[in-house]
């Protein structure tokens, strides 16, 4: 007899750390190195939200990317891609740069203003080892373009996987992702599907708090969701105030990590060569 089902509960609650990244971003760095065992195959989560054009608009000038993916989630502001593949494009509140780095790709993120707010996430997706020296992929998805999902008090942006019936902008096969970004009114309740195999996450960015069955998951807060045998989804309700949060799920890859910088491969020897190519110009 299969066991009854049961929603997730929460694991562990993160709190960010604040860093700088590219020419002087500001930024909370949620999903660190020493979570990416525990995330498998997400490798790091970047937030980043300010009004203060000094704590972006030195942008992320060209560096390189091998054996990963970014996926770029804008809620404010405006950011032009460009890179050593051809690709260029703004990406402008709602839409989502999807970046496949395969074998190797220079780029570059620039704001397209010069005051106002800044504000999104950036999340690392890791590439089996089949795929890491792949050609490099490039989507820019508008607003318009993300699907949505909603019912009474509730509205989902379908980035990746599927919110019930509705399927998002980007699937991949390996590692299966569910990127939502998931709007709540004052005590809306939503329940999503997430395979009991599945690594899963959650952080809130507008609000006071949601609930994610008797645990407190504040704002500016990221909670890791147990991986309980039978677990097969997640309840969420949002406290007074409404809430805006993203929820993140993968299938893990269970492959060897070894990761230099913006160099993610399998083993040292990869890494090393991953970094004499870019030293070669091998990687423009």
């Amino acid at each position: 007899m299969n066991a009854p089902s049961q929603a997730r509960s929460v694991e562990r609650l993160v709190q960010g750390q604040a860093t700088s990244d590219g020419a002087g971003v500001r930024l909370t760095r949620l999903l660190t190195q020493d979570l990416q065992r525990r995330l498998d195959p997400f490798l790091m989560l970047d937030a980043f939200g300010t009004d203060n054009p000094g704590d972006y608009i030195g942008g992320f000038p060209d560096h390189p990317h091998r054996g990963f993916e970014t996926v770029t989630y804008m809620l404010q502001g405006r950011l032009r891609h460009k890179d050593s593949a051809g690709n260029e494009g703004v990406l402008a509140p709602g839409g989502v740069q999807w970046m496949t780095a395969g074998r190797g790709v220079i780029h570059s993120e620039m704001p397209e203003q010069q005051d106002g707010a800044m504000e999104g996430f950036q999340l690392w997706l890791n590439l089996p080892a089949r795929d890491k020296m792949r050609a490099p992929w490039y989507r820019d998805i508008s607003a318009a373009e993300v699907p949505e999902w909603r019912s009474e008090g509730v509205l989902v942006r379908v980035i990746a996987g599927f919110a019930h019936d509705v399927a998002g902008a980007v699937r991949r096969e390996a590692t299966e992702p569910l990127y939502l970004d998931v709007h709540l009114q004052p005590e809306a309740r939503f329940e999503q599907a997430l395979p009991a195999s599945h690594n899963a996450f959650l952080y809130v960015y507008r609000g006071d708090m949601v609930l994610v069955g008797a645990t407190a998951v504040r704002r500016q807060r990221m909670a890791i969701l147990a991986n309980t045998p039978g677990s097969d989804r997640v309840v969420v309700t949002a406290g007074a105030a409404g809430a805006r949060l993203i929820l993140v799920a993968g299938r893990p890859l269970g492959e060897p990590i070894a990761q230099h910088g913006p160099f993610v491969m399998n083993t040292r020897d990869e890494l090393v060569q991953a970094v004499a190519d870019f030293n070669a110009g091998r990687l423009a």
